[in-house]
């Protein structure tokens, strides 16, 4: 067991370094600190567990375009309505032509990808439910691009393509559906676009679902396959309602995204929401680290954006395609835009007294935010796949009652893993505020109380990419 600084090194430690474990070009840690200290997007403070974008990173989000984003939105709009109930064999109007042209445009993205991209229709026929009057078939559109080094550990990203108006049953009214949601598809389409070229250590997904409107039933159907094969989804993001940053009152939050991270796992038992709440986790679910790691990876100069962790599940009275993932004990949260307009969001289509024309057109749109949206999403899909997995097994060891503490954990079987990252914070911060390099090895004593503070762990790499944080539980 490696020797551990003293208590009162660590305990004076909030100014100092956090050393890099591995070499060469890749992200490096930013320097413990208070998480409060100032703007990270400005280019200083943020939480002491931040990563600064690499040269590869940069590189990706600068091919991200604005123009392509536009054209995806627009064409989504052009199909009239998108609504799950709506014809699924007309070509140029309805949910079928719309999933028709999701499917090809994606395939094109698969043809420059070496194989390494597939796409599949995901179908099945949902029998008569609530907001399912008739047995109907629902489709999802997904990309895998196959990870090159360890292609079981998946990561998530999607945005619905189905819409609706005021009324969720009218299946033929025009529903452009512009914000809600072809702004999360085109988010999710041009991360395919963009990084189907390239070789991502594990495996991503995009995908464009449908029957959200009508109650999540695409999410579900795909949470559900990959939940009954054993898929180990480390991190699922909906992007649902990116499209615009102004509010209903006019007034306009441009570099701002918001991240709803559940707390407590709706899918866990009493016994071990208790076990959570009887050591202080409730604001530790691995949903909530992997919000911690959006800003760690995400909220910084070449993002332009600043993520805003709202600690709900969802907003209230609604929610989105994450839910389903959570329900089967897979992290996942959900991107939406700062403040909602609901003039426009779900309103039919019309020209009022005024001449102010309603509904939820790409008029309403705005590209830029759009644009940034997405650059927030691929930096933290693309860091999540090229870093180790989070690490498994990790423990805090409570037999033996003492003013230091015992951590272990399970080594990960990644080919270029350099070691580990012990981080701590107190109780009251909602921010990792101190990172204690400890090296290639499996277990660490820490000359702190685990009664006083919170302990994880992270995995880094030889380029000093940084997994998200694993939260001890607690070992008699």
């Amino acid at each position: 067991m490696r020797p551990s600084p003293s208590r009162r090194t660590v305990l004076t430690a909030t100014a100092a370094s956090a050393a890099v474990v591995g070499t060469g070009g890749g992200a490096e840690a930013a320097p413990a600190r208070d998480a409060a200290a100032g703007d990270p997007v400005a280019g200083g403070g943020g939480p002491a567990t931040s990563q600064r974008p690499s040269r590869e990173l940069r590189a990706l989000l600068r091919e991200i375009s604005e123009s392509r984003i536009e054209a995806t939105v627009r064409k989504l709009a052009s199909f009239g309505t998108r609504h799950t109930l709506s014809t699924q064999d007309d070509p140029n109007r309805g949910i079928g032509a719309a999933r028709d042209w999701i499917a090809a445009e994606l395939r094109t993205y698969a043809e420059k990808s070496g194989g390494r991209m597939t796409v599949e229709l995901q179908s099945y026929v949902q029998e008569p439910a609530p907001r399912i009057p008739v047995a109907t078939r629902i489709t999802n559109v997904v990309a895998t691009l196959r990870g090159s080094v360890t292609p079981e550990r998946v990561y998530v990203v999607s945005g619905h393509y189905d819409s609706r108006v005021t009324d969720v049953m009218d299946a033929t009214s025009d529903s452009p559906g512009a914000d809600d949601d072809a702004s999360g598809v085109a988010v999710a389409m041009e991360l395919a676009r963009v990084m189907a070229r390239r070789r991502p250590a594990a495996t991503i997904v995009f995908a464009a679902v449908a029957g959200e409107e009508q109650g999540l039933y695409g999410a579900a159907h795909m949470a559900q396959q990959y939940r009954a094969a054993g898929t180990d989804v480390q991190g699922m993001f909906t992007n649902d309602i990116v499209g615009s940053p102004k509010a209903d009152d006019g007034t306009v939050d441009p570099y701002t995204i918001r991240l709803f991270a559940e707390g407590v796992p709706s899918s866990e038992t009493p016994e071990q929401a208790a076990t959570r709440r009887s050591v202080g986790g409730e604001n530790d679910s691995a949903t909530r680290q992997l919000a911690r790691f959006v800003r760690d990876v995400a909220e910084n100069d070449a993002t332009g954006m600043r993520v805003r962790v709202i600690y709900r599940r969802d907003r209230y009275r609604r929610g989105g395609d994450h839910i389903p993932f959570l329900e089967r004990a897979y992290p996942a949260a959900r991107f939406t835009e700062p403040t909602e307009d609901y003039a426009h969001q779900h309103q039919d289509v019309r020209i009022d007294e005024t001449g102010k024309q309603y509904g939820d057109l790409p008029e309403f749109c705005d590209f830029p935010f759009i644009t940034r949206v997405a650059k927030v999403n691929a930096a933290t899909l693309w860091t999540l796949a090229q870093a180790p997995g989070t690490p498994r097994g990790a423990k805090i060891l409570t037999a033996t009652l003492a003013n230091s503490t015992e951590l272990v954990w399970t080594r990960g079987t990644e080919p270029d893993l350099a070691g580990y990252e012990v981080v701590w914070r107190e109780t009251t911060s909602p921010e990792w505020t101190h990172v204690i390099p400890v090296g290639d090895v499996t277990t660490h004593e820490v000359d702190l109380s685990k009664d006083n503070v919170f302990f994880g762990v992270r995995a880094v790499n030889r380029t000093g990419l940084r997994s998200p944080v694993a939260f001890p539980a607690p070992q008699a």
